[in-house]
């Protein structure tokens, strides 16, 4: 198989890092308080196996009890828990492409069959997912590498139509107008994952969340790893959810630049799909983008390039801040004279 390859992380400074999806603006100074309490001789002992005041903070929030929710370290942690606990070997495991490519990874790994639902040029739902009949069934929404957004009705009624469990992966929901969260309260099938890394800018921390029926919950919960929060996350967490303003102007602030940022790709001649993420996929159909990410790469700017036969002809990009977003477009638009159109 094949394992998981993340964006490049840079051992040196001095980048322009728009690879990873990482919010360009620090968390709440809640959660750098709640850091430094952790700074203690506590850490000789283990974290809360079930991370309750994460728990606590995200019920609180989320409008929902204790026992509806999962921690994990990041939604990753949470992906591999649903698979560990709802696949057996040559199961089906469905989800429409391009998507999040950790999907395959974990799918490999649980000796399960992928089916890969290609997506139409809209990024609409395929009719063809529901037909596939799996036993766990991920969308990733907003989608990536696309940030397209399925509507939440849409989403409703493919639940209704499967057999196993449809997993709704909303690492960047927050920037989306809309979430599934309320099917996850409804319907016991739905199981709807959270991330705090992009939204609270706590990607170094790995704090993850799932939402779904208590006795979906519950089953998860055996087969999850006994520590997998540290006491830092934890405390960070549960901090940042506490500070939900903060992480709203972010997101304001994010969704401007982002606006920006796509109106411009589209001058410069690239077809960008509408975004409800914290990055945006621009394309050149039919032309390979591998130059382009090693000419701003030689510039010290990183953004995201799939080397696959469905994403050739793009490049992800992060949003970052305005700053960051100017120096990146001043280097793609000489990129873009130096080189002969297609």
């Amino acid at each position: 198989m094949d394992g998981y390859t993340p964006g490049e992380q840079p051992q040196g400074g001095g980048f322009i890092k728009l690879n990873t999806n990482e919010n360009p603006y620090p968390p709440s100074p809640r959660v750098r308080e709640a850091i430094g309490r952790c700074a203690t001789d506590d850490v000789r002992l283990y974290p809360d196996p079930m991370a309750n005041a994460l728990r606590d903070a995200a019920a609180a929030r989320y409008d929902v009890s204790r026992d509806h929710i999962l921690a994990g370290n990041g939604s990753d942690d949470l992906l591999a828990i649903v698979l560990r606990a709802c696949v057996d070997p040559g199961d089906r495991v469905a989800y429409p492409v391009p998507t999040y490519s950790l999907y395959d990874t974990l799918v490999a790994i649980a000796g399960a069959a992928a089916i890969r639902v290609p997506f139409g040029r809209d990024y609409a739902l395929p009719a063809a997912l529901a037909a596939a009949q799996a036993r766990v069934t991920f969308v990733c929404n907003p989608n990536a590498p696309s940030g397209t957004f399925v509507p939440v009705d849409e989403l409703a009624a493919l639940s209704e139509q499967l057999p196993g469990l449809l997993v709704v992966d909303e690492a960047y929901v927050d920037f989306a107008g809309d979430s599934a969260l309320r099917l996850a309260r409804e319907r016991p099938n739905v199981l709807v994952l959270r991330s705090l890394s992009k939204s609270f800018s706590l990607a170094g921390m790995r704090v993850g969340l799932a939402f779904g029926a208590p006795e979906v919950v519950a089953e998860r919960c055996k087969v999850k790893d006994s520590y997998n929060l540290s006491r830092v996350s934890i405390a960070a967490g549960a901090a940042a959810l506490a500070d939900y303003d903060v992480m709203r102007q972010h997101v304001r602030r994010v969704a401007a630049t982002r606006a920006r940022l796509s109106d411009r790709l589209r001058d410069l001649g690239y077809k960008v799909a509408p975004s409800e993420a914290n990055f945006v996929l621009a394309r050149r159909p039919g032309s390979d983008q591998r130059g382009v990410y090693e000419a701003l790469k030689q510039r010290r700017i990183l953004v995201r390039y799939f080397a696959t036969p469905e994403l050739y002809d793009a490049l992800r990009i992060t949003v970052g801040t305005d700053d960051e977003i100017d120096a990146l477009l001043e280097a793609m638009a000489e990129i873009a004279s130096s080189v002969p159109p297609p």
